[in-house]
């Protein structure tokens, strides 16, 4: 059973921040990385493989360093989110390179054992730049498995895969789970992550903003600060009635519009309508004003 740890762990480009103070360890078992498009995940992912070195920290595989360690690569599997496959290559072909580069005894049965692993053996003979977007998904993941690697690091790996694929993939990721394998995979989506993580990483914005089961994670989400605004027919009757609850944290009122920050979310959406109506008030509308997937991660860095 293999580990990854990120100690401290930074990369810029000039003066653009790409990954920002990090520290987090990647045990056996299926861990998510989470966090919004431009988070950061990506270039973690590839300092994680070795690919980039860090700026400042390290970033190590059972204790040794990962960068300039040409050995790491017997245990690391990678899955790019980029295209990095040969359009004029079969899958089959490309899939034996990757066998052949890791200098296996019999990368012909290797490579089709990887791509009987994902399902892709019938394809096996048709060129990549005649596969689907899923396909090329699976045989970049037929690649990264040929040479049974202890650690599988997988980049959005669920893009372009249609609802069969995502199951397929799915059942193969928990397979290797739970057989004590080190897998991480990244994702922008929350539902993804928590159909098949037991750990959720968070990265926003280059830092780390949460670690936890993905109930944890969900819990910092949904209990963080919701605002509102509310128009009704009497918005200072509404502003005294809302503001006596232990839901609301706030309450201001600008020109016609009713602004109201709610701590307890699901309280609140019980709460609004039963004041409104023992108020004799009636709403015209209620908008959120902070619902984006960006805003929610951007709670997280803060607290």
């Amino acid at each position: 059973m293999s580990t990854l740890e990120v100690a401290a762990c930074s990369r810029w480009y000039g003066n653009v921040v790409a990954v920002n103070d990090v520290t987090m360890r990647v045990g056996p078992g299926i861990t998510g990385l989470l966090g919004p498009n431009g988070a950061g995940k990506s270039t973690l992912i590839h300092m994680l493989a070795g690919f980039l070195p860090p700026s400042a920290g390290t970033v190590t595989l059972d204790g040794a360093a990962v960068w300039r360690h040409p050995e790491a690569y017997r245990t690391l599997g990678l899955v790019p989110e980029r295209e990095a496959t040969f359009d004029y290559l079969t899958g089959g072909q490309f899939v034996l390179a990757s066998a052949e580069l890791h200098g296996l005894a019999d990368p012909g049965a290797a490579a089709r054992r990887a791509l009987e692993t994902v399902a892709m053996l019938d394809a096996a003979d048709r060129k990549i730049g005649e596969y689907s977007k899923g396909m090329r998904q699976r045989v970049k993941m037929a690649a990264a498995l040929v040479h049974d690697p202890a650690v599988l690091l997988l980049d959005e790996p669920f893009n372009g895969m249609d609802p069969r694929q995502r199951l397929h993939l799915i059942g193969l990721l928990r397979a290797m789970g739970e057989a004590g394998r080190t897998v991480l995979f990244s994702s922008h989506i929350l539902e993804e992550v928590e159909q098949l993580a037991h750990h959720i990483e968070v990265l926003v914005a280059g830092r780390h903003a949460a670690s936890g089961d993905y109930r944890e994670i969900r819990r910092l989400m949904t209990d963080r600060p919701h605002r509102y605004t509310i128009a009704s027919d009497d918005n200072r009757a509404l502003a005294a009635a809302l503001v006596a609850d232990r839901a609301t944290a706030g309450v201001s009122l600008d020109g016609e519009t009713l602004r109201v920050e709610a701590t307890e979310f699901l309280h609140f959406a019980e709460l609004l309508p039963r004041v409104a109506r023992d108020a004799g008030v009636r709403l015209y509308d209620v908008t959120p004003q902070d619902e984006s997937l960006e805003s929610v991660f951007s709670y997280l860095v803060q607290r």
